[in-house]
């Protein structure tokens, strides 16, 4: 009977959750990171794309004979200059603006 005790092989519950402790403390270190990046991502996308839309604003003005404080709109631009309307991976909605002007987005920090 001694024998079979001795034999039996297995995890404690302080090893376990030693274990979970572990898991627990890795996930805490990355997920803001994870998060920060994809938040940075988000931005750099963004701004990406509001270079597009001034660099398509820019040819059309070019193309079109228009000035300084002229109005374009999302007609004017699409497809010709952009296959599609952008969407702003954060959510946002973009602005075109005047000629002239930086296109804006709705969320604060994705600026040009």
């Amino acid at each position: 009977m001694r024998h079979l005790m001795a034999s039996r092989k297995g995890f404690t519950l302080i090893e376990i959750m030693i274990v979970v402790l572990i898991i627990g403390v890795l996930l805490a270190i990355a997920v803001p990171s994870f998060v920060t990046a994809r938040t940075t991502s988000r931005q750099n996308a963004c701004i990406k794309n509001l270079r597009a839309i001034e660099a398509s604003k820019d040819q059309w003005c070019m193309a079109t004979n228009h000035n300084t404080g002229d109005t374009c709109a999302w007609t004017d631009l699409t497809p010709t200059y952009l296959k599609a309307q952008p969407a702003c991976p954060g959510g946002g909605a973009y602005t075109i603006g005047v000629v002239g002007t930086n296109a804006t987005c709705t969320i604060a920090g994705h600026v040009q």
